[in-house]
């Protein structure tokens, strides 16, 4: 059974930095592409990031390029979400997800499996 726990937000000040964590077990990983999306309140679910299982394909929303970085480290079973210049537009709960195959995943329907999220707070 595959599962994803996020982990690294909290409150954070305009321009400042966090690194999300998503710790995945359950399933050979490395068969799987894998993406972060979030929600911010009263809004519907975007997707941020997303990474294939060899690493080869990332791609970013429009507005996170140049400032978030997303990577995985196979030995870890561990993928992250470094986001710099943080802004408070990007405050949201921010999950991970495993899509169905290796492929970088940019929709919701890719998804096979939700972590739980992570709060994410942008405020002076």
């Amino acid at each position: 059974q595959q599962k994803l726990v996020e982990s690294g937000g909290g409150l954070v000040q305009p321009g400042g930095s966090l690194r999300l964590s998503c710790v995945v077990s359950g399933f050979t990983w490395n068969y799987y592409g894998i993406g972060w999306f979030r929600q911010a309140p009263g809004k519907e679910r975007e997707w941020v990031s997303c990474i294939s299982s060899s690493g080869g394909t990332i791609n970013y929303a429009d507005f996170v390029k140049g400032r978030f970085t997303i990577s995985r480290d196979y030995d870890k079973n561990t993928a992250y979400l470094q986001m710099d210049s943080l802004q408070p537009e990007d405050t949201a709960i921010y999950y991970c997800a495993s899509p169905w195959g290796d492929y970088c995943a940019e929709r919701s329907g890719m998804i096979q499996t939700w972590g739980q999220g992570t709060q994410v707070t942008v405020s002076s």
